[in-house]
């Protein structure tokens, strides 16, 4: 029996925005000598990091099945997305309907006997991340990833060449081999991918914006009024005990109401599912005049076993969790909570439905702290350790309007005067 041929694929993703201009990344590297067998890169349009980064994995167990279709192999993967690795080990659920085709695809590459996932840093993935990133860049100019022009070989020797795969084939096989390695990489492109005519590029921004893009979809960002977990500053999410307002948060969302009845700008009011937003959201509503949606994308993360716990009894009880937690958005916490990227996933398929109903109009959001971190990092094109560096009051209020061209402004961002 031929021995396993041992290969490692590190794989990356990512998107500028999320959802994005999007690229993934993929290397097909022999361990043993350090040489990069294949590379594959693609900009993909518009998509989120998690689609981007299956859509890396897709193309690099691809290119390894295409490079050796005859020889049993050993692959290790390594990214640094700890959702895709957790999802494709068994360890995680894949809840996102987005995500399931993706792993599916992915899983029927190779034999799953053959196939391992391991967890990196971000620094370790320089070689995938750097393809992906080329991959972006090309989509920006309107073109699709060049490897001749490629330099995102960082760790390992490059090859000018697809090397001969070693195959019970004639050595004039090679050249067929490589062939199926560049249709493999062809093969991985989604086909709405297909780069257009016109340069498919990130919104211009700021003083090279359109002058005149219409009224747009505002948002004011209402986080809901105090429950008796927050002034002890305790998890509080959307798998804990659901709590009602307490008396010093019904009082801010009575203050609340008052001031945007005395503003009037708002004309629809959405709100979270769970119940302090509901009842924050009512105050409002019955001082306006007004219904009040339910928009269950807005609901705060799900912390797991942490829910009602403080930092501190967190970093007792699950230390090294959390240490992941604050090290990667992909982290989820301890017992099956949500990753910030899955709750960014979420927010943004809410926040692309809200907009198309209310462009043109005000609506006021009644959510949670994640929620709105979350649309204003996104809004801004910040990275997502900024989550950890915005402070949002109870009952505070943040506003961000999206006009039509994708360009979104922050306007507001943790105002209270209406509580004062």
């Amino acid at each position: 029996m031929t021995a396993p041929r041992r290969l490692v694929v590190e794989a990356d993703g990512g998107s500028r925005g999320n959802p994005g201009p999007a690229g993934y990344g993929a290397a097909v590297i022999d361990p043993v000598d350090a040489v990069t067998l294949a590379e594959a890169a693609e900009y993909i349009g518009v998509a989120t990091n998690n689609v981007a980064e299956y859509r890396g994995l897709i193309a690099g167990l691809t290119a390894v099945k295409e490079l050796f279709p005859d020889t049993p192999v050993e692959v290790r993967v390594r990214m640094d997305s700890k959702l895709v690795v957790e999802q494709m080990s068994g360890r995680w659920k894949i809840k996102h309907p987005d995500m399931k085709p993706l792993a599916a695809e992915a899983a029927g590459i190779l034999p799953a006997s053959s196939v391992t996932y391991e967890w990196i840093p971000r620094a370790e993935n320089k070689h995938a991340d750097r393809l992906a990133n080329e991959a972006m860049d090309a989509g920006g100019r309107g073109e699709q990833w060049n490897p001749a022009a490629s330099t995102a070989d960082l760790g390992t020797t490059r090859t000018p060449a697809l090397p001969e795969p070693p195959s019970s084939g004639p050595p004039g096989d090679a050249a067929a081999g490589a062939a199926k390695v560049r249709a493999a990489m062809a093969a991985a492109r989604p086909a709405t991918a297909a780069p257009q005519a016109d340069p498919v590029a990130a919104p211009q921004v700021g003083w090279g914006s359109a002058p005149d893009l219409g009224a747009p979809a505002t948002f004011i960002l209402l986080r809901h009024g105090e429950t008796a977990l927050t002034p002890e500053k305790r998890f509080s999410g959307s798998g804990g005990s659901d709590p009602e307002l307490s008396e010093t948060g019904r009082r801010q969302a009575a203050r609340a109401a008052e001031a945007f009845a005395a503003q009037g700008t708002v004309q629809e009011i959405v709100s979270s599912p769970l119940r302090r937003c509901r009842e924050t959201a009512g105050a409002v509503a019955a001082r306006l005049g007004l219904e009040v949606r339910v928009e269950d994308g807005l609901r705060e993360t799900d912390f797991g076993v942490w829910e009602g716990l403080t930092f501190a009894e967190v970093r007792e009880r699950y230390g090294a969790d959390l240490t992941t937690w604050l090290a990667s958005p992909d982290a989820a916490p301890t017992g099956g909570g949500e990753s910030f990227a899955e709750v960014a996933e979420r927010v943004s398929v809410a926040r692309d439905r809200l907009i198309a109903r209310y462009t043109g109009r005000t609506a006021l959001l009644v959510t949670h702290v994640t929620p709105i971190k979350t649309l204003v990092r996104l809004a801004l094109g910040a990275p997502p350790e900024s989550l950890f560096r915005m402070e949002l009051s109870p009952a505070s209020v943040s506003t961000v309007a999206y006009y039509a061209d994708g360009n979104p402004s922050l306007r507001v961002l943790n105002d209270t005067s209406h509580l004062r």
